[in-house]
């Protein structure tokens, strides 16, 4: 598969993004042929040979199994398996499902009732600033919780060093996309988290481009190089309300249940749930 620099489109959509909020940045300069100048193309996964997730670029994230995960959510996120994360057909298939594995099983279950898989690229691939796009047909079944977002590479107690959500949906609102950033000041356990939404009525049927811009003025939020949403750097340098200058990591998973995906709750009868992923491209500034 070809991977071209993002379009004309794509950055001057994302980079005007929320002018009614904040100033936008100047515009990026372009090439007379849409590409964008100042930015390459520095790591992407395509997803073209079947099998398990690429290792040297992705791994399983399951430190908290045996406790329970965050959120209140219902999941075992298993590493390794196939019914929960694998490549097949060019896309990339994150898979819950209502089943329960036994310690003879696993050496970390945890007694969940649903399995499902988390795959982060900590240690492998991380940045700062840049245009991320995932193409992406994400589950709507009532309970599915389907997640791509990124978090810091430093250690900081949640959630102090920022997060930022590309795309999340709950299945209880079907095609209801959000796009989010939480930092000490601005986060959903105080009801202050700064986001936006857009409705995507076949988000679950059809393949859709989720995508940031994230640059040291603003974080851009856009889908099919439409923006929606732009939180803008205050200039303030308060990291509790900036905290996004130091390099982040992508996670792609599917949570079953909890606070917000569990909140009408869970269909049994609509598992297995699945995320289907085309492509992860993530283009940085040139030095």
């Amino acid at each position: 598969m070809r991977v071209v620099a993002p379009t004309l489109r794509a950055l001057s959509a994302l980079a005007c993004i929320g002018a009614a909020e904040a100033p936008a940045p100047a515009s990026t300069p372009l090439t007379q042929d849409g590409s964008l100048t100042g930015y390459r193309l520095v790591w992407n996964d395509e997803f073209n040979t079947d099998g398990p997730p690429d290792p040297t670029r992705w791994s399983y994230d399951t430190h908290r199994n045996r406790e329970g995960w965050y959120n209140n959510e219902r999941q075992y996120y298993s590493a390794d398996r196939p019914e929960n994360a694998r490549v097949e057909n060019g896309h990339l298939i994150i898979e819950a499902r209502r089943e329960t594995l036994t310690p003879e099983q696993v050496a970390d279950a945890g007694g969940q009732a649903y399995t499902s898989a988390r795959l982060i690229t900590r240690g492998k691939a991380e940045w700062t600033y840049g245009f991320y796009e995932v193409k992406a047909k994400i589950p709507c079944g009532r309970g599915s919780w389907p997640a791509i977002w990124m978090l810091p590479v430093a250690e900081a107690e949640w959630p102090a060093g920022g997060e930022i959500d590309i795309m999340e949906h709950v299945g209880h609102e079907r095609g209801e996309v959000h796009g989010t950033v939480h930092t000490t000041r601005y986060n959903h356990t105080q009801g202050t988290e700064r986001g936006g939404r857009k409705r995507v009525r076949d988000a679950c049927d059809a393949f859709h481009r989720y995508q940031v811009l994230w640059t040291p003025e603003g974080i851009n939020f856009g889908i099919d190089d439409v923006g929606y949403y732009r939180f803008s750097n205050d200039g303030r340098g308060d990291r509790a309300t900036w905290p996004f200058d130091s390099p982040f990591y992508m996670i792609l998973n599917i949570a079953v249940g909890g606070d917000w995906g569990g909140a009408e709750g869970i269909d049994d009868r609509a598992f297995p749930q699945r995320m289907e992923v085309d492509y992860v491209r993530v283009f940085s500034p040139r030095p």
